[in-house]
């Protein structure tokens, strides 16, 4: 009888630790998968989001907040798990020089006690470029006659 008990022992103990090293796991491989998915999602948005237009002007970058946004959301949710909640905070958006911040956080499908694990990734992301002045626009933005039509010369 105690060689029995002994081996639904070893069984129980073995379930156990299959579950804890499942759910340690997933809770760094989800840590890991969001940080990549937040760089890499963050980085394509913010280039979707440069205004062209502007820059062909002034020769310095600048982003549209809408469209970054919009963009930023799009990307994410196509690429995220079905099996986690994610919360997506954006912090300081600037246009001009283009700057963002954004906070992710994620529920895993694992609790314990009813309150659930939390993942919190966070990421700042500036867009640099070679920065150059077009004299024409410089110019004619301080006599106040800028005109578009001309802006190739």
């Amino acid at each position: 009888m105690s060689k029995g008990m002994l081996i639904v022992g070893i069984i129980l103990l073995a379930i156990i630790t299959f579950g804890v090293v499942n759910i340690v796991q997933n809770y760094q491989t989800g840590n890991e998968l969001d940080y990549y998915l937040l760089r890499e999602t963050t980085e394509a948005a913010m280039t979707d989001a440069v205004d062209v237009g502007y820059y062909r002007l002034s020769g310095l970058l600048r982003i549209d907040k809408e469209k970054f946004v919009e963009s930023f959301v799009r990307r994410f949710s196509e690429n995220v798990s079905n099996s986690r909640t994610y919360d997506i905070g954006f912090y300081d958006i600037n246009e001009t020089p283009p700057k963002v911040s954004v906070l992710v956080k994620s529920e895993t499908a694992a609790s314990i006690n009813g309150e659930s694990l939390t993942l919190s990734n966070k990421i700042d992301v500036i867009l640099e470029s070679k920065y150059h002045e077009n004299q024409y626009v410089t110019k004619m933005t301080r006599a106040g006659q800028l005109d578009y039509s001309d802006v190739d010369r």
